[in-house]
């Protein structure tokens, strides 16, 4: 089949439109209606729309809608396709103007983001059905995906229904900046919440009572910063990062601490080095309440809890969802170049859903920044590369 080439004008004022929707994580409601609403205005039927109940096993206890499933029939033979972007922004970008600038798109508030991460992907998947839809192109069967909770820890795509999806062949993300850079590999985080339990006394009258959190958090960083455990962690062939982000505790001068709270995460490209940082991190603060003991012998303890944020994981070249996509990119006279992130994307829970996603960029620039743009040519570009993939056109 021939490429194809979106209405520019169509897709811009699309993207205008979704930028200026407030939807934070768990606030996805309004993008999702205007998405079903564009959908059916350009010829959609009511029976393709699902959603699933991802907005009930995430975090915010309140959210208001779960992951948008639209699944199209086919007109022409071929294997199913999935097209997916998240609906959420950063809260940086909720309440934005967008504005065009020359060749680029930004927010006339000067402390606000633009939220084109990630709503410049909405407007590719959402542009691509919407024209073919329009202008009655030959497709194969597609499933559209609009995740939600993406920004806080990609909830929307682990807790997702994936029965919804009717088991697509290949499958495509449009999440980041240039749009011929092929995102086919992230890696895995984990999230650590540890509270660090010391024994209260007075700090002038009988410091020796008292068992300091404080100190046993601060022999516990030192020990992992000494080791090599925190920052970039470099071990022979194997790498990964560690960082303890937030720290609070305390109450007053003249009291020994006796909590310590404390917020940290590893990351690595390779799962087994990654459960090892894990490993590494916990003894330190295992060892580190051994180690702080008041004038009676006592000890105080530590409570970790943690939870994997998402796997890292790395596709072949020979996966057909990439090549599929490197083709599409070729037939455009475009080249392509393929990237492995050291961010987590929704498609790493894809991956661990069965389901082999590459990512495509879509114009961002400058994400979770005042300072965000999206590119137009950029977009635009995406917005071709979509709608090639949605049509078949190799």
């Amino acid at each position: 089949m021939a490429s194809v080439a979106a209405n520019r004008p169509k897709a811009l004022k699309l993207v205008k439109e979704l930028l200026a929707i407030p939807g934070g994580s768990g606030r996805e409601k309004k993008v999702a209606e205007f998405i079903e609403a564009e959908l059916l205005a350009a010829g959609a039927d009511k029976s393709w729309f699902r959603y699933d109940k991802a907005n009930k096993l995430g975090p915010i206890a309140d959210a208001e809608v779960g992951n948008l499933v639209v699944t199209i029939p086919g007109t022409i033979a071929g294997p199913r396709r999935l097209l997916m972007a998240h609906m959420d922004t950063v809260p940086l970008c909720v309440g934005c103007t967008p504005v065009r600038k020359g060749d680029v798109m930004e927010s006339r508030e000067k402390d606000r983001g633009l939220g084109a991460d990630n709503r410049a992907g909405v407007g590719v998947v959402l542009n691509a059905a919407c024209e073919i839809l329009r202008k009655k192109l030959p497709h194969p069967p597609l499933t559209l995906l609009f995740t939600i909770e993406e920004e806080i820890g990609l909830h929307g795509a682990k807790n997702l229904q994936t029965s919804l999806l009717k088991k697509p062949a290949l499958a495509f993300n449009w999440d980041g900046g240039s749009p011929t850079k092929l995102t086919i590999g992230a890696i895995g985080g984990y999230r650590f919440f540890i509270d660090i339990h010391g024994i209260a006394s007075h700090a002038g009258v009988a410091p020796e009572r008292g068992v300091s959190a404080i100190a046993i958090a601060a022999l516990a960083i030192a020990k992992l910063q000494k080791g090599g455990w925190l920052g970039k962690i470099t071990k022979k062939k194997n790498s990964g990062t560690a960082n303890v982000g937030v720290v609070t505790g305390g109450a007053a001068t003249n009291v020994v601490c006796d909590l310590v709270q404390i917020k940290a995460e590893a990351r690595s490209h390779d799962l087994t080095f990654l459960k090892e940082i894990v490993t590494q991190i916990e003894t330190a603060f295992h060892d580190a309440v051994k180690e702080v003991k008041n004038v009676d012998g006592e000890t105080g303890s530590v409570e970790i809890v943690g939870r994997l944020d998402y796997e890292p994981f790395l596709l072949s070249q020979d996966e057909p969802s990439v090549q599929v996509a490197q083709q599409t990119i070729a037939a455009l006279g475009y080249e392509s170049e393929l990237a492995i992130a050291n961010g987590g994307l929704d498609a790493n829970w894809l991956f661990r859903h069965g389901i082999p996603t590459v990512s495509f960029g879509c114009g961002q620039r400058n994400p979770h920044m005042s300072t965000e743009q999206l590119n137009i040519e950029w977009f635009h570009q995406a917005c071709d590369i979509g709608l090639n993939i949605a049509v078949g056109a190799v």
